[in-house]
């Protein structure tokens, strides 16, 4: 078994998730209609780097209202049990996260802060708790003259877990997708 990490929201998807996504692949370029995800695993064995995106229908300040909700964070990963803001200022906020754990997964409990490029671009990066590594960002562009918005999203996450790098690797191409697309419907939906 290989020492991999990946952040709390991800692993407990990789293994919550009940049915298969059909993933395109990202080098064969950004799908319009179908989120694409990349993993790959950092020489360290210990963190993972994940690329992917999705076109959602919907304007920019749509997309950004619910990116931003932690209400719609809570419905978009089936294990986050608390999210909540605990100081903001002008372009940032600091948020905790506590997920519920499992038979093979720990809970996790961690603070981050995001900065903000308000419509255009999330970056984080962990403060606190029991992950070891947690940063990267969500980007916004508008597209067909702001009528939609192709969402990307860049992180690179580590806890300290056992699992087969396969297994990561796999659970995270199914899983991430199933974020966005749950993403996708609630800025459509709501």
């Amino acid at each position: 078994m290989m020492r991999t990490g990946v952040t709390a929201a991800l692993i407990a998807l990789t293994l919550a998730a009940s049915s298969e996504a059909r993933v395109p692949d990202a080098a064969a370029g950004f799908p319009a209609a179908e989120p694409w995800v990349s993993v790959t695993l950092d020489a360290d064995g210990e963190s993972a780097r994940i690329r992917a995106g999705v076109d959602i229908p919907a304007a920019p300040d749509r997309v950004w209202a619910t990116m931003t909700d932690c209400a719609a964070t809570r419905r978009m990963i089936k294990s986050l049990v608390e999210c909540r803001i605990t100081r903001s200022g002008d372009g940032w906020d600091i948020r905790e996260h506590l997920t519920r754990g499992g038979p093979l997964w720990p809970s996790f409990h961690y603070v981050f802060r995001s900065d903000y490029e308000v419509g255009r671009r999330i970056r984080f990066r962990k403060l606190e708790g029991n992950l070891k590594t947690f940063e990267g960002e969500w980007g916004l562009a508008p597209r067909n003259g702001g009528r939609s918005t192709r969402v990307t999203y860049e992180t690179r996450v580590s806890a300290a877990i056992f699992a087969p790098a396969i297994l990561i690797r796999a659970g995270l191409r199914r899983d991430t997708p199933k974020v966005l697309e749950i993403m996708r419907r609630l800025v459509t939906e709501g």
